[in-house]
């Protein structure tokens, strides 16, 4: 798996709000700076101005561009050009040629269209893609759809089919996957069970919108004491055997020696 470790939490900050990107920073453990949806047509230039002029740690954040194939693309490139920023974020990503403008950065494509997702596991293999994300509304959007979830909160079929499709081209191809947005803000309880699931099914992160999103996701992201121990004291007692063994009455094999290892990296991590 690629070493893009931000995360797990990665807020997004409006490009053209320079008041908002160090709070946003010191927040998350990574905040993605946009210039494309959060900011109004007449507002592009002025986020540009901002993201130059008001600098983070390049190790903590991501910039997210306009589609490649729109005017604003050449623009934000030139402005990213002075800056020490280096790994972006490219929304409506829909196949290897949109990345050929982008050597020299680390890229997470933006697979939300339908175009888009049919194309992950071409994105995937671009040798500067270092992780996909996938986005629920601008995917729907794309299919002529109007809403991503259903009346219960959970998703339709057509965009768990695309999170999963997402998932599996990014492990595929040794890359991370992050989790798309849970735009429902008051909706805690349903945050956190989407997060758990995201941390359960493998993406490496999961992204936010609003600051008061950041700590449930680190907390599903975090093994529990109980996770952690249970962890390490597998992993002891597979030193002791060759093959498959039982362990507090469970069957432990390969793939649970590795659900293991990922806890104490999750621990690590969080």
């Amino acid at each position: 798996m690629t070493d893009f470790t931000m995360g797990p939490a990665l807020l997004f900050c409006p490009g053209d709000r320079p008041e908002r990107y160090s709070k946003a920073a010191e927040r998350a453990d990574a905040v993605i700076l946009d210039l494309e949806d959060a900011v109004a047509p007449d507002r592009k230039a002025a986020a540009r101005e901002a993201l130059i002029s008001h600098p983070l740690d390049p190790a903590k954040t991501i910039v997210r561009v306009n589609p490649a194939q729109s005017h604003e693309f050449a623009l934000d490139l030139q402005a990213l050009r002075e800056t020490a920023y280096r790994t972006i974020m490219l929304a409506k990503a829909e196949g290897g040629e949109d990345l050929w403008a982008l050597n020299g950065f680390h890229v997470v494509a933006l697979c939300e269209t339908a175009r888009g997702v049919l194309k992950a596991s071409e994105l995937a293999e671009e040798p500067n893609v270092v992780a996909l994300m996938w986005g629920a509304e601008d995917l729907v959007a794309s299919l002529g759809g109007t809403a991503s979830r259903k009346d219960d909160g959970g998703y339709r079929d057509i965009a768990r089919h695309a999170r999963s499709t997402v998932l599996l081209a990014a492990a595929a191809a040794g890359k991370q996957a992050v989790d798309a947005v849970y735009v429902n803000i008051p909706d805690v309880d349903g945050l956190a069970e989407e997060a758990r699931d995201a941390v359960a099914s493998g993406f490496g992160m999961k992204a936010c919108i609003h600051p008061s999103q950041v700590q449930i996701i680190r907390d599903a992201y975090r093994p529990s004491a109980e996770e952690e121990q249970f962890a390490r004291d597998v992993l002891a007692e597979a030193q002791r055997h060759g093959g498959v063994f039982t362990f507090r009455g469970k069957m432990v094999d390969g793939p649970i020696l590795r659900h293991a290892e990922q806890t104490l990296r999750r621990a690590q991590r969080t």
